[in-house]
């Protein structure tokens, strides 16, 4: 099975995340039908800010304003089975949380929910308040995953995008897509 995937870009900090979540996925298209992107206004001044370039510059993927609610995967009947928001800003988080469909992140998000389908939330915010803990357990109740963006050094990143990949890896691999990438156990020595 090919994967419909949508992407919700937001603008918490680390859009490092989500240039090499589209880089991978880039590099992953004979497993993928289609992916969707929407990115919040935040999230293009976030991109510009910390990786000093355009947003989504290169990339060759639909892109869907926040408002287009006539986008294919504000409807379960368009069978997207995955939702990836990365990174995810607290405050998508709550809205999600809470079914606060105010834009095509939090609709879709809202979407993939009701039709029981993977969700995975790549939060990024440190520490958290206990209002974001309810939140993320009404998400994990409701069949979402959360996926803090918390990298791994059990494989010896050499440079920021290795760091970086190793979150990326592992919301790929939530997300059913095989990649190549350090696995523990199978890479040691």
């Amino acid at each position: 099975m090919k994967h419909k995937i949508v992407l919700g870009i937001t603008g918490a900090s680390g859009a490092i995340y989500a240039k090499i979540l589209l880089q991978k996925l880039t590099k992953s298209a004979e497993q993928i039908e289609d992916v969707g992107v929407v990115i919040s206004d935040a999230a293009r001044q976030v991109w510009k800010f910390e990786l000093e370039e355009e947003a989504l510059a290169g990339f060759n993927f639909k892109v869907y304003d926040t408002n287009n609610f006539n986008a294919p995967f504000a409807s379960g009947s368009a069978h997207y089975n995955t939702m990836i928001v990365c990174p995810c800003s607290m405050g998508t988080l709550a809205r999600i949380a809470n079914g606060i469909s105010e834009s095509l992140i939090s609709r879709a998000a809202d979407v993939i929910l009701k039709e029981r389908r993977k969700l995975i939330l790549v939060v990024r915010d440190t520490p958290y308040n206990l209002i974001h803990i309810n939140n993320m357990k009404t998400i994990t109740e409701a069949g979402g995953i959360i996926c803090p963006a918390s990298p791994s050094y059990y494989c010896m990143p050499k440079n920021i995008e290795e760091l970086a990949s190793t979150v990326v890896n592992r919301v790929l691999d939530l997300a059913g897509i095989s990649i190549d990438g350090f696995k523990w156990g199978e890479n040691s020595e």
